[in-house]
């Protein structure tokens, strides 16, 4: 049996053992992850361990427990929270109810009570765990859910993203029957007349010219209607002998219908028909084509692309989930997956028996979004490159394919090491900003991660996990030290009381910082300084 996260927080270490040792944790499904000394601390322990319980004080330095519960509740409200404080206050309990804290406990805690507190909250668990794993419910979902999904994937399938092998299987897994051996796309845009318009009106038509598309196809063709894009895209399933002309002249027919029903123009792009499904993205790329011309047309007219463009045939189209591979591998500084995936662009381009020059002018382009992703790092490319290297001329004065892939590989592999310097150096110098932050604003009690990343215009997330790699430490935990190293200076440099020292360094309670101070060098503040009087 899995076994429930739990987490406590307590600014006192002895009360955190006493929870632990009040409970056989085990026995009652559950297991003690982490503790935490503060809310900040926990904060950033939460996303860390992902518990499934907090339990922690109601009174802490920094960040307290209902302050803690609000925060963790904004982005995980499936987190329960148990509550304990020595105030017997109404205040406390009404904003915990409002929190929807699941247990508010007083102190001090029995062991027979926070025994039933855990039952009730592994009981709640399981429920939950049980009605997500109901296997008719979740059945129910997966049926409503198929036609939305069917379409995201005709979607996918159209854009270029799905794999060939892959097609067929998933056709049947979402229960998509588009039988036939030729297919075609269209998309229908509408364009109201007037130039206000809100984001309910256009969805609003977009169901609306959506269903007039169906309603006005279904005696012709065997066809798939969608929404994408506040577009109507339509994949069409054509039998062998068959023509589209007839498509064509019945998508005119409803941009005009569309006109008077909606009172909107509307424009229809249509691709030729290509020979399998897989093909059929071929076909969507035309017809977006085809709609870039609407401007030169007239209102509510179906542009076919065989009209408007001399035939150029699917060879001389680029599959765009190849090339955003390539660029998904160069930013993550996965060197492996990208020699794949360029290995994987360069046989789509062999299978395709395209001219050398018509290769170097997709390489170009491939290029181009190159040097724009260094671009958006801040990469100087005459650095990367060498001030006398032009790419564009050394791809058009290759004479072989085989030279002009070693170029591309050596292109990506150069910008994809010197992305991943220039994470590395942004990373230590955002640790060392927030270090010099932490040097200057220690004093301020009001210091947490929220306020640094602020400061530095960052993720609370983001920046916790990029300091902890850098530092080896949690903020709270690099925080705390440079206090404590602040308090020990003043101990040894001035004879000021330790009241005073504490809010010099940041904390408004002079208890919880003689407790910390302890903690680091084992004696309080006070015995501190009268050692160092008496050894001298």
């Amino acid at each position: 049996m899995e076994l429930y996260r739990v987490m406590l927080v307590d600014d006192e270490e002895d009360v955190i053992q006493a929870i632990i040792n009040k409970l056989d944790w085990e026995t009652l499904g559950f297991q003690v992850v982490g503790f935490a000394e503060n809310g900040e601390e926990a904060l950033e322990m939460t996303q860390r361990l992902q518990p499934d319980v907090i339990m922690s004080d109601i009174k802490m330095p920094f960040m307290d427990g209902l302050t803690l519960c609000k925060k963790v509740k904004e982005w995980n409200r499936g987190i329960k929270f148990v509550i304990f404080s020595g105030f017997d206050e109404f205040e406390y309990a009404k904003e915990s109810i409002k929190l929807e804290v699941e247990e508010y406990i007083l102190k001090p805690i029995r062991a027979v009570e926070l025994q039933s507190v855990f039952q009730r909250i592994k009981k709640n668990l399981d429920q939950e765990i049980q009605e997500k794993r109901n296997v008719e419910k979740l059945s129910q979902y997966y049926k409503d859910s198929l036609p939305i999904m069917g379409e995201q994937f005709l979607i996918n399938l159209l854009e270029g993203r799905i794999e060939e092998n892959k097609i067929s299987e998933l056709m049947s897994f979402y229960r998509i029957d588009l039988s036939g051996q030729y297919f075609m796309a269209g998309i229908l845009k509408t364009e109201s007349v007037s130039a206000e318009k809100d984001i309910q009106q256009i969805q609003l038509e977009s169901v609306s010219l959506k269903e007039i598309v169906e309603e006005n196809l279904k005696d012709l063709c065997h066809c798939k209607v969608m929404i994408y894009l506040n577009s109507v895209v339509v994949l069409a399933s054509i039998k062998e002998g068959e023509d589209n002309i007839k498509i064509i002249n019945r998508m005119e027919q409803i941009c005009n219908l569309s006109k008077r029903m909606l009172g909107v123009n509307t424009a229809a792009g249509i691709g030729r028909i290509y020979e399998g499904i897989s093909n059929a993205r071929f076909s969507y790329k035309e017809a977006q084509n085809a709609l870039e011309y609407r401007v030169l047309q007239e209102a509510n007219q179906a542009i076919y692309i065989e009209d408007i463009e001399p035939y150029k045939g699917k060879e001389t189209e680029i599959d765009t989930q190849y090339v955003e591979n390539i660029l998904k591998s160069i930013k993550l500084g996965k060197k492996e997956e990208l020699k794949k995936a360029i290995e994987l662009f360069i046989n789509q381009l062999k299978e395709s028996q395209i001219s050398l020059h018509r290769y170097q002018i997709l390489l170009t382009e491939i290029t181009a979004e190159l040097i724009k992703l260094g671009r958006s790092y801040q990469l100087e490319l005459e650095t990367i490159f060498g001030e006398q290297f032009n790419i564009y001329q050394d791809i058009y004065q290759s004479d072989s394919v085989d030279t002009l892939n070693e170029r591309l590989e050596e292109i990506c592999i150069k910008i994809t090491s010197s992305i991943g310097r220039e994470r590395k150096d942004s990373a230590k110098l955002l640790a060392e900003k927030a270090k010099d932050y932490i040097e200057a604003n220690y004093a301020d009690p009001e210091l947490s991660v929220d306020v640094i990343c602020k400061h530095l215009g960052l993720s609370a997330a983001y920046f916790s996990t990029v300091f902890k790699k850098e530092v080896g430490m949690t903020f709270v935990m690099y925080l705390t030290k440079v206090r404590m190293e602040h308090a020990l200076l003043l101990l040894n440099t001035t004879e000021e009381k330790t009241y005073i020292i504490s809010s010099k360094v940041g904390y408004l309670e002079p208890n919880y910082f003689s407790y910390v101070f302890k903690k680091q060098y084992g004696v309080s503040p006070s015995k501190y300084r009268a050692n160092r009087t008496t050894n001298q």
